[in-house]
């Protein structure tokens, strides 16, 4: 997945580089810069003092040395005043600079940490989506592999709108696997069962009926007059070419490796995550009867059994197709991210 959230010490990522979260003098300090300078060893900080220092919005590249990877870009990001002395433009610089500098020194893995987040008073969400945005509109235009780092979900503040909107659709559509097991759900069992995804044990299944055969015949003779079905691979192509997209713009706004998109498209009968299922169904912005066609030609389905199904469901039937708000959402709800 060219872009992932993860929970991680940055200074235990394995990737070609790790972004520092500095100060203008690159000399070291506190939170992520401190650990990383503490992990790296002394040697970074002497390579560092040769640097002259770094301004606001800029980065700076230096070797690794003792961490996991080959280099370590330094960035200095804005000091939160309110917003209203160009905080926003100068994190974005740190991001995209990070990036083309790693881009430059042949780097196809970075992680970043979230810049400016912590000391610095950047509010988190505004610093998150600031990271998103940057990273993702790179990505478009790039092929690399990169890391947002973060200890846990609390950095993830959704705005309360959608927080609460998800939640409680959640609420009104969620039912809990081992309830389905028995037969019950929340609903009363004087309600109406014709949707799908809700069972209950008031009324016998029906019989399974065995298929009668009357006469004589020769299993020689028996032949099979049908053909099959399109598979997940084949729909997804024709769906690309209908919605008149190139298969970048759907690979990348999907959140999909080139290498597996090229995996998916020389073989016919590639059997894809359900995860990277949904994400095409994102990207080519199906509504939710395709995307459960979509889903059925990789052996997949939704259910109001998973956490995870519902909140597809909701950005679904909302019409919201942002794959990074939905990553994000999942990520607050502690689901699994759609890509790869």
């Amino acid at each position: 997945m060219p872009f992932q959230i993860i929970r991680q010490d940055i200074t235990k990522v394995e990737c070609d580089a790790i972004v520092n979260a500095a100060n203008e003098t690159l000399l070291g300090g506190g939170g992520v810069d401190g650990a990383i300078h503490a992990a790296a060893g002394a040697v970074l900080l002497n390579e560092c003092r040769s640097l002259g220092g770094c301004k606001t919005g800029e980065a700076k590249i230096t070797g690794g040395y003792n961490l996991p990877c080959k280099f370590v870009i330094h960035t200095v990001g804005p000091v939160w005043h309110g917003g209203i002395f160009g905080e926003k433009s100068k994190l974005e610089s740190c991001y995209r600079k990070s990036l083309i500098l790693a881009k430059d020194n042949g780097c196809e893995s970075v992680a970043f940490p979230l810049i400016s987040a912590g000391a610095y008073g950047y509010p988190k969400d505004k610093a998150l989506r600031v990271a998103i945005d940057t990273i993702s509109s790179f990505l478009m235009e790039n092929d690399m592999l990169v890391y947002l780092v973060v200890f846990d979900t609390t950095v993830f503040n959704l705005s309360s709108k959608l927080f609460n909107n998800v939640q409680e659709y959640i609420d009104n559509n969620y039912v809990d696997e081992s309830l389905v097991r028995r037969g019950l759900n929340r609903r009363s069992c004087n309600e109406d069962f014709s949707e799908p995804y809700f069972s209950c044990n008031c009324a016998p299944a029906p019989p399974m009926c065995a298929p009668q055969v009357s006469g004589s015949y020769s299993a020689k003779k028996i032949s099979f007059d049908f053909e099959l079905d399109e598979s997940f691979s084949q729909m997804l192509l024709r769906k690309i070419d209908e919605k008149g997209m190139t298969d970048a713009e759907c690979y990348k706004k999907a959140n999909i490796d080139r290498k597996l998109f090229s995996k998916i498209r020389n073989d016919v009968n590639y059997k894809p995550k359900k995860t990277t299922a949904i994400a095409f169904a994102i990207a080519l912005e199906l509504n939710l009867p395709e995307t459960e066609d979509m889903l059925r030609k990789a052996g997949f389905a939704l259910s109001h059994s998973n956490k995870f199904d519902v909140i597809i469901e909701y950005f679904i039937k909302n019409g919201n197709y942002n794959i990074f708000e939905i990553n994000e959402t999942l990520f607050a709800f502690d689901q699994s991210l759609l890509g790869v």
